[in-house]
């Protein structure tokens, strides 16, 4: 009976996957609690120093809130986008990604250099450049652009990505340009980049001795990065050449670890109290909001390490229930690309998913002590406004693609929504095969003259000997 009752709710879950639509609310959900628990773990993790210091305990609440509102909004603009205007904004977005770029390393180099930290509107404190009252982060844009041009300029090489001068040109000449602008600031952000380009490259169908040089690329420009953080790369107060490499101690505290009691004086004290507040959660946790390092104890409680908060407050059920929502956005975002049709889709849908678990997988690894520290902060979930935004564009743009799945379309095709729903939430997705109204028809050859009037003249015959054939009949009846 126990066989029977597990066959039967495989059978069931098996069913429900193979609906139309499956894939869209697969989406909907993991990402819908993802935000639900990235708000509740937020205002847990800053309601005590939010008090202390301005006597609002919902300050940073509300402002990761309208961030949020600001991310569904981008969301619901990109489900209704059509596949055409994802290719056309690519290499404009790309482009811009990389002006702003640019401007911030200026001026971070102004600001080492001659003290200028300020340019007109615009300002720059490390990884953030400031547009006036506007704050934003060009290294979380630089993803969404890069799963956009990185499709469609693959999408557009098809078959001759076999030969190595197309990946050549332009590809890779950007992506180290790009990388070069991320990663000397932000050595996180870069190994995101990385993971986005091998899920790239992989759906692609690149062969494999391509990984194989890009990882050695990879791995050489990243001892390049730790090399350049004693002058200051990546540094709050950079040019320093007394300043320790940070990055350099990062990487000697995960592969030779000093000894616990040493580490309240050195540079793993964020490590040991990511690995008290684990230990103080159990299974089960304190309870939500209960957590006792949270109360100054912790650095980056709400950024780079609340998945530490989870595990405090909410036990090694509550890791679980996080860990698995991200798998259940892994499986929809392959199976977006696998089921949808157009290989811009399908490429763009490979490398969002490739970017949003890769991030996550670094920021879980490297709290808990699997990888070391990057400082990239937890999809959906961390406080940050850029980062929050750029994800649920992404997310949008994958329900776009779940749903012009070619079941999906004929079923909604086949039951369409009311009219109200359409203009409000996404309108209908084409349908599979179909040729879009007010595209040109296929051209007609051209016949010369003299073949044309043979072939007339043979149809004229034709119908001739048909006709008499049918009189020959007739009298003879």
């Amino acid at each position: 009976m126990r066989g029977l009752s597990a066959a039967g709710g495989l059978a069931a879950l098996r069913g429900l996957l193979d609906r139309p639509l499956a894939s869209y609310y697969l989406l909907l959900f993991s990402v819908g609690l993802l935000l639900l628990i990235g708000l509740t773990m937020v205002f847990s993790a800053t309601s005590v120093e939010d008090y202390a210091n301005s006597g609002d305990a919902t300050a940073s609440l509300t402002k990761q809130a309208i961030f949020a509102v600001f991310g569904i909004v981008a969301f619901w603009a990109c489900q209704r986008l059509p596949v055409r205007t994802f290719q056309a904004v690519a290499r404009p977005a790309l482009w811009g990604t990389v002006g702003l770029l640019l401007l911030l390393n200026l001026l971070v180099a102004l600001t080492s250099l001659a003290g200028v930290s300020q340019i007109g509107p615009f300002a720059v404190d490390l990884n953030w450049l400031y547009v006036g009252p506007l704050q934003l982060q060009p290294s979380e844009l630089a993803k969404f652009a890069l799963v956009l041009w990185g499709a469609d300029v693959l999408a557009r090489k098809g078959a001759k990505l076999g030969w190595w001068r197309e990946l050549a040109t332009p590809f890779f000449p950007v992506l180290g340009l790009l990388f070069v602008l991320v990663g000397y600031n932000d050595l996180g952000t870069l190994i995101c980049l990385l993971a986005l380009v091998i899920g790239l490259l992989w759906a692609a169908g690149v062969q494999l001795r391509v990984f194989a040089v890009l990882g050695a690329i990879g791995l050489l420009g990243i001892g390049l990065l730790v090399a350049v953080a004693s002058l200051g790369a990546g540094s709050s107060e950079p040019g320093g050449s007394d300043e320790p490499n940070f990055r350099l101690g990062r990487l000697t505290m995960f592969f030779n670890p000093p000894p616990l009691e040493t580490c309240k004086d050195s540079g793993c004290y964020q490590m040991l109290q990511a690995r008290y507040a684990i230990e103080h959660g159990g299974w089960f946790g304190t309870g939500l909001g209960k957590s006792s390092l949270k109360w100054g104890s912790l650095p980056a409680k709400e950024n780079d390490f609340i998945f530490v908060i989870i595990a405090e407050e909410l036990g090694v059920v509550g890791c679980s229930v996080v860990v698995a929502l991200f798998a259940v956005l892994a499986y929809t975002g392959l199976r977006i690309a696998r089921r949808v049709t157009g290989r811009f889709r399908q490429l763009a849908a490979a490398a969002a998913t490739a970017w949003l678990i890769g991030q996550a997988m670094i920021n879980i690894g490297g709290v808990i002590g699997l990888l070391p520290l990057t400082g990239v902060p937890l999809p959906f979930i961390s406080d940050g406004g850029s980062a929050l935004v750029s994800t649920l564009a992404a997310v949008g743009m994958l329900a776009s693609f779940a749903r012009a799945e070619p079941d999906a379309a004929r079923a909604l095709h086949a039951r369409p929504p009311a009219r109200w729903v359409r203009l409000v939430w996404a309108p209908l997705p084409p349908l599979p095969g179909r040729r879009r109204p007010g595209a040109p028809s296929a051209p007609r050859a051209r016949v010369p003259r003299g073949q044309h009037e043979d072939d007339q003249a043979a149809r004229r015959a034709v119908r001739a000997n048909r006709a008499r054939r049918g009189s020959v009949e007739e009298r003879r009846r």
